[in-house]
């Protein structure tokens, strides 16, 4: 991959990559979030370690934490190159992190042998397009201790993310986490600006931020931003427009947008691949896409589906037909997103096969005749 026109010079750098993605139902069972695949063989995580790579990022820090199995198999495999040291934190259960800022607590003596003066913050759930090193030059430009990447969403759309308001100079106003009437933009207020949770910090803020709060710091959206923000410390950074000519960001944590970002991605995709991955291999038609390693017969008919990665789709399955009979057999979302599993198809064949045996007539005996 070539590198970006403005290269994010040593810096540490910390990517957030324990999710357990609850929403994605059977999909997280045993992946973490961004081990999810995305578009054929690529996986969530996949965006934020392309984006490091272009943005020139040498080293990185990786904290996982709920079934990190796939992804500590996955990164080395192809990424180990591009990194060095890595460090993948994990948590065996009994000791696990409280939240973002906590992760980034726990993970401190490596960020501090990380050196230099900033410490950026990733997600590694989100599907986006971004210059590091260009939000860093922001940073460093706008003089406050933390900038927080941001977009802007359509105001009912916003209630899943940290949203805040921002004066014509940047600087963050009001920042409220999740909330359920939110704030519309000054000038604009039909939509929200919302966070993506990247952050870039000054490293002696945020060493004071994790360690001399009276009460530990948990999470950055509830705790340390809205502290940055009444000490007037804290910026914003608007996603610019990527290969597409607009911004492109996706928070795939449900199952309606997993499926529909990846559609994006078929005829002119709003951002770039991680790596380029044949739409045949994935894209079957209908709204559906198909997870590695699933098959799926032409004589199946599956509208607004995703089928699960290894699943063997039967001969003659339709779905998105009828909703009630989709909801019966398989995950079924209100507006209309299908998922199928192997165990779902195994159970749906497994009462087929007793129905059958069930109304099938017993084979006629003749009486015998006794004098």
């Amino acid at each position: 991959m070539t590198p970006r026109a403005t290269p994010a010079p040593d810096m540490a750098t910390l990517l957030l990559a324990g999710g357990k993605g609850t929403r994605l139902h059977d999909l997280t069972a045993r992946d973490s979030k961004p081990a999810v695949p995305f578009a054929g063989s690529n996986r969530i995580i996949d965006f934020a370690m392309a984006n490091a790579v272009r943005s020139g990022l040498r080293r990185m820090l990786v904290a996982t934490q709920y079934a990190p199995r796939s992804l500590h198999h996955h990164l080395p495999t192809r990424w180990g190159d591009r990194f060095e040291p890595r460090g993948l934190q994990t948590r065996d259960g009994r000791d696990l992190y409280q939240g973002t800022a906590d992760a980034a607590r726990r993970c401190w003596a490596p960020i501090e042998a990380m050196g230099g003066d900033q410490v950026l913050i990733l997600a590694a759930d989100h599907v986006y397009d971004m210059d590091y090193g260009a939000l860093l030059a922001a940073h460093r430009a706008s003089g406050a201790a933390v900038t927080v990447a941001v977009d802007t969403v359509p105001r009912a759309e916003a209630t899943e993310f940290g949203v805040m308001q921002a004066d014509a100079t940047g600087r963050i106003l009001t920042f409220r986490e999740k909330p359920a009437d939110p704030a519309g933009m000054i000038g604009d207020p039909g939509r929200a600006m919302v966070s993506m949770g990247i952050y870039v910090f000054d490293r002696a803020f945020l060493r004071a931020a994790l360690f001399d709060r009276p009460a530990p710091a948990m999470d950055f959206g509830h705790d340390v931003i809205p502290d940055a923000v009444a000490q007037g410390q804290a910026a914003v950074w608007q996603l610019p427009a990527g290969p597409s000519g607009k911004a492109y960001w996706r928070d795939v944590g449900t199952l309606d947008a997993l499926r529909r970002a990846q559609l994006d991605f078929i005829e002119t995709p709003p951002a770039r691949l991680p790596f380029a991955c044949p739409v045949t291999d994935w894209y079957l038609g209908q709204g559906s896409i198909a997870m590695p390693g699933a098959v799926v017969p032409q004589g199946a008919r599956l509208t607004n589906s995703l089928v699960a990665p290894g699943t063997q789709v039967p001969a003659g399955l339709v779905t998105g037909d009828d909703p009630d009979e989709d909801a019966r057999w398989f995950t079924r979302t209100d507006a209309g997103t299908v998922l199928i599993t192997q165990a779902m198809l195994d159970r749906r064949a497994a009462h087929a096969h007793i129905r059958r045996s069930v109304t099938s007539p017993a084979p006629f005996k003749r009486r015998g005749l006794h004098a």
